[in-house]
């Protein structure tokens, strides 16, 4: 969708919009539960768990922390990640305001 298109709707569905997009990808699905379990993790330790390029999970990376859903450190040549938890709970609370409207009041 055109940026410009993008602003006629309202903040709550591009917030949700933005945090689906960086969710659509298995990768990303996958990274953040290991991040979870792991509690932190070098962006090396990602790569050996995953079946994908080192490249390729640092681009995945990217995108889930410009979303907000993880934040990360760069230490010489280490990179440091974790979950952002104020991001979840603020995606949770749009996606219960989103399933709220959409399961509580269906239309067929």
């Amino acid at each position: 969708m055109p940026l410009h298109k993008k602003k006629a709707f309202g903040q709550e569905e591009q917030e949700l919009a933005d945090l689906a997009k960086a969710l659509a990808h298995p990768a990303r699905i996958a990274i953040l539960k290991e991040l979870a379990r792991r509690k932190s993790c070098i962006c090396g330790e990602i790569v050996e768990v995953l079946p994908l390029a080192q490249s390729t999970v640092s681009q995945h990376l990217k995108e889930l922390q410009q979303a907000g859903l993880i934040k990360g450190t760069i230490d010489g040549v280490k990179s440091c990640y974790c979950i952002n938890p104020e991001a979840f709970k603020k995606m949770e609370g749009l996606l219960n305001a989103f399933f709220n409207i959409t399961i509580n009041d269906p239309c067929c």
